[in-house]
């Protein structure tokens, strides 16, 4: 496979050569054809699918969030992603501080790696380690009553805390999966619910699912949506919630069992799924397990 011809499969599977996703089925098909794909690029920009970037049908000139005010690329993609949140057809989660979005069969892959598995308890993520008062007092609300806006937690919680610092709590429980934004409207803004409340039967399937099935699939998955990578890059995308090594001992262990393989570039060395190489479709792949020959453990 040439770098050319690498790029060429990630701009079409991306979305970024001129078709753009412009409509609810669209962006149905867009966010199930990659399992994960960033909201905004970030700086600098992992390995992966932006969703701005298939609404904009260009990878050229993309707006980071911050300077997205007034955008029409940007607005289009946040009213897309907003009704694909409230119909469950994507579930966020955070990467470095971005919105990463996952499609509904990925995510309780994820789920079993980024959280704690403890979907009512808002105390401990493994990844992140204890969480705030102020982001347990948020998580207690919510419990509590329900979805809920940022004005109303505020309200709930006693008027004197500030909006930044309801904002870091709820970014925070955001991010260890313990939360969820259900919704959004121009007079609330965004509302907040318990991902186990909102998500139930895909966070109960995420808590069944062992570390090493997750992790296998997650590799395998985003080696789906960027076509092929080096292991680098794989290791680089997992970093935040699985350490380097252990993704790398998953990696090798699935080269064994030739669920990979390694597809030479013009300049190095890259990983495909094997059904890349052999022809084999997506869905029969789908149907063998491809976690047999890696070692069951907890991540670390």
């Amino acid at each position: 496979m040439t770098e050319l011809e690498l790029q060429h499969l990630r701009r079409e599977k991306w979305h970024v050569d001129g078709e753009s996703v412009r409509t609810l089925e669209d962006a149905r098909d867009f966010i199930d054809s990659v399992g994960m794909a960033l909201l905004y690029p970030l700086r600098p920009m992992p390995l992966l699918p932006t969703f701005i970037g298939a609404v904009a049908g260009t990878d050229r000139k993309l707006p980071e969030r911050k300077l997205s005010l007034g955008n029409t690329d940007a607005q289009l993609a946040e009213e897309l992603v907003t009704r694909l949140v409230q119909s469950r057809h994507v579930f966020e989660t955070q990467l470095n501080h971005e919105t990463l979005l996952l499609s509904p069969s990925v995510f309780p892959y994820y789920y079993a790696l980024a959280s704690d598995r403890n979907p009512r308890q808002p105390l401990r993520s493994r990844v992140r380690g204890k969480a705030s008062p102020l982001a347990e007092h948020v998580f207690g609300a919510l419990e509590e009553h329900g979805p809920m806006s940022q004005v109303a937690l505020r309200d709930s919680l006693g008027g004197a805390l500030s909006d930044a610092a309801i904002v870091r709590a709820l970014d925070e429980l955001s991010a260890a999966l313990k939360i969820v934004r259900v919704g959004s409207d121009s007079h609330n803004g965004n509302l907040w619910d318990t991902y186990y409340r909102w998500a139930r039967e895909e966070v109960e399937n995420g808590v069944r699912i062992s570390d090493a099935e997750a992790l296998s699939a997650l590799i395998s998955q985003y080696l789906e949506a960027v076509v092929a990578a080096t292991q680098g890059e794989v290791e680089s995308f997992l970093s935040p919630i699985v350490s380097r090594a252990r993704v790398g001992e998953v990696v090798r262990a699935l080269l064994a069992a030739r669920e990979f393989v390694y597809t030479p570039s013009e300049t190095r060395t890259l990983i495909t799924v094997a059904h890349r190489a052999t022809g084999e479709s997506p869905s029969a792949r789908s149907e063998r397990p491809v976690n047999a020959a890696v070692p069951r453990r907890r991540n670390g």
